[in-house]
């Protein structure tokens, strides 16, 4: 195996940043010919979605490790920048590429890219293949009698169950050659910050790549998947699997991980089949977002529910700035916020907790909260971040009822019991009582003294009270019928 000359298979990486279970790229190393692994970085055809912040960085991370991979292989990944049709038509131009292999995307803009590039091809008597490996079952596949795509989780999930069992997962290809082009170098795609370098939590919190990927399931499934039906709607610690930007990037595809809980519910003979079910139905969760998307592609702006695009949504500048801050007032909240700005990341609980405190009490739209988490989520993913908002707000698909609003307050004593999830992300509250971490402001003058709180100088007040910001929120959606 080594560098080759012959007209190369390209084989179009996007969101599935592995070597292994990449039908794509398993195909192109099938055909014969020399491999050319193409990254594209396109911020410039029109209709495409910029990634926020904190998804450059693991992207950066993410290119980092498979470019490592495929240099112990012979190999090298090319990356340029540019409108994703020119560079193909330079490319092809290049060297005289005989196939263009992709994995199949589900956004709208990926969509249109793959077809523009199918026509592309066509002209240039290029073969185009669409490859299957971002989901376990295509839109296509699951619907209901009449042909409609599912709009209810639990009858989508049903269905999906029916179905055959996901194909088997692939191995690491074997490559008998890779071509050998220029590439842009990883630097130029000025992915990750310069100054102000914001990004040093995410550099502690996280390794990205197809390895870390496959460590952090194994952990998971070694170590919490037994106890997944309770943990997940812990705050504190680790209470979930933490592996969804490594899904999201495709570092680990979804048939990888069924294979692996299925496998490890087999192993355990059905010892952990309870919380292994709770967590592929988190999967399914994911499955249900990607058909939403695909099926309705002006999901991530206008409301399933039309009655919703009449909603009197208030327009605050300063309630959202301390919504993102983590200045609420509302410990539960604020450390959420918090954990998402220092980390990329924070728990698919408080993702509802400050999701519906954002919509509900604030009364701010939805797409402001999910346009926020874009930036900072480093799994900010567009079928999920716009399902997700939806739901909460009421407007979606199988939506939670706008009118059942989480208390703050409630949601904290609940699942922070201990005030441990505060004290970590609110050190300033470190001090309190545990009877008093998610109430400060009801905590008497001592106590509050003698944790060093001054309310509204070292913590907020609250900046809404959760009765009248409740009954506010009900007279909002009473305005819509």
């Amino acid at each position: 195996m080594g560098k080759a000359t012959k007209r190369p298979a390209i084989v179009w990486f996007r969101k599935e940043l592995r070597l292994a279970d990449h039908e794509a790229l398993a195909t192109a190393a099938r055909s014969g010919a020399p491999v050319l692994p193409l990254y594209i970085h396109d911020c410039d055809t029109p209709g495409t979605v910029p990634a926020g912040g904190a998804s450059r960085w693991w992207l950066h991370q993410s290119l980092k490790a498979l470019d490592a991979s495929l240099k112990e292989l012979g190999g090298a990944l090319i990356l340029r920048e540019g409108p994703t049709r020119d560079v193909f038509e330079r490319i092809i131009g290049e060297t005289g590429a005989t196939a263009v292999h992709a994995t199949q995307s589900f956004e709208p803009f990926g969509t249109r890219s793959e077809n523009d590039i199918a026509a592309q091809c066509q002209e240039h008597g290029v073969a185009f293949h669409i490859h299957s490996g971002r989901l376990l079952y295509a839109p296509k596949d699951i619907v209901t009698k009449d042909g409609r795509p599912y709009r209810v989780f639990t009858p989508f999930w049903k269905a999906c169950l029916t179905r055959p069992a996901p194909r088997a997962s692939l191995g690491i290809p074997k490559f008998s050659a890779f071509a050998d082009i220029d590439s842009d170098p990883l630097a130029a795609l000025r992915l990750e910050p310069s100054q102000p370098d914001w990004a040093g939590g995410l550099r502690t919190t996280w390794t990205p790549g197809e390895r870390a990927a496959h460590d952090a399931l194994a952990e998971f499934i070694d170590e919490r998947m037994g106890a997944y039906g309770t943990l997940r709607n812990a705050l504190a610690g680790k209470p979930t699997s933490l592996l969804s930007p490594y899904l999201h990037f495709g570092e680990i595809s979804p048939t990888q991980v069924w294979h692996a809980v299925t496998h490890a519910i087999e192993a355990s003979g059905g010892s952990i089949e309870k919380g292994a079910s709770s967590f592929l139905r988190e999967i399914g969760w994911r499955e249900f977002s990607y058909h939403l998307l695909f099926s309705f592609p002006d999901l991530p702006n206008i409301p399933l529910r039309p009655e919703f695009a009449r909603f009197p949504w208030r327009d605050d500048p300063g309630a959202l700035a301390a919504w993102q801050r983590g200045q609420t007032g509302y410990p539960v909240v604020d450390a959420a916020m918090r954990q998402l700005w220092e980390t990329g990341w924070m728990p698919n609980r408080a993702r509802m907790v400050v999701a519906s405190f954002l919509v509900k009490h604030l009364v701010l739209p939805w797409q402001e909260g999910e346009e926020w988490f874009w930036d900072t989520l480093v799994d900010a993913d567009l079928a999920n971040n716009s399902a997700s908002w939806q739901w909460v707000a009421g407007c979606g698909a199988d939506a939670a009822p706008y009118f059942r609003i989480f208390n703050p307050i409630i949601q904290g004593q609940k699942f922070d019991p201990e005030g441990d999830y505060v004290r970590t992300w609110v050190p300033e509250l470190a001090g309190l009582p545990t009877e008093d971490i998610h109430t400060p402001w009801k905590a008497p003058p001592g106590i509050l003294a003698a944790a060093d709180v001054v309310l509204g100088q070292t913590y907020p007040e609250p900046i809404v009270d959760h009765a009248a910001a409740r009954a506010r929120a009900l007279r909002a959606l009473e305005s819509t019928k």
